[in-house]
């Protein structure tokens, strides 16, 4: 395509681009705090995955399922139970998807409005204060890793024919209560 009239067409004599008199030397893993090889895994270190922050978006559209007892916040819930879903989606390698939620929701009653008073004295104790991660990390870790992994490999139908019959194992409650001993 011909360039029009009035586009100038002489050259510019000094030059718009000059690349640098030295190249840097091409990136490298040599950081203090960088990870060789794979994630490490032991306990308090979480559980990373993809596109974790849709969880919040789920979260959202869950939030009026909800039930809470008397004493009990919604957000100690949704912050508790995130922290499993998350972890249920980091093993599948994917990003979280409603049922991660749901199971974690369930497992804990919170879909119930009715649940047995049992899970409601443990449930209160163990989600107290999970709206203010910054101060309670440690107490949700620890809610996040007493969940067994067969629950966590389950889906929402297996998890709705043993809730609320086989909530301790489903949860790994007894293992919570264990620590608070």
């Amino acid at each position: 395509m011909a360039a029009p009239r009035f586009a100038p067409s002489r050259r510019r004599s000094d030059p718009f681009y000059e690349s640098p008199d030295v190249v840097p030397a091409s990136w490298s893993t040599d950081r203090p705090a960088e990870i060789e090889g794979l994630q490490p895994v032991g306990p308090s270190l979480g559980y990373p995955g993809p596109d974790q922050g849709f969880i919040l978006t789920i979260a959202k559209r869950l939030r009026p399922r909800i039930c809470t007892q008397s004493g009990e916040h919604i957000d100690d819930a949704i912050n508790g139970s995130i922290g499993i879903a998350l972890r249920r989606a980091s093993m599948m390698s994917r990003a979280p998807v409603v049922h991660d939620l749901t199971i974690a929701l369930t497992i804990w009653g919170w879909f119930d409005t009715n649940p047995p008073a049992e899970l409601v004295k443990i449930r209160s104790d163990a989600f107290a204060g999970l709206r203010n991660l910054g101060h309670h990390y440690g107490a949700a870790r620890r809610l996040v890793d007493a969940v067994p992994e067969s629950t966590l490999r389950a889906t929402p139908d297996q998890i709705s024919l043993l809730y609320p019959a086989q909530w301790k194992v489903l949860s790994g409650a007894d293992t919570l209560e264990n620590d608070h001993v």
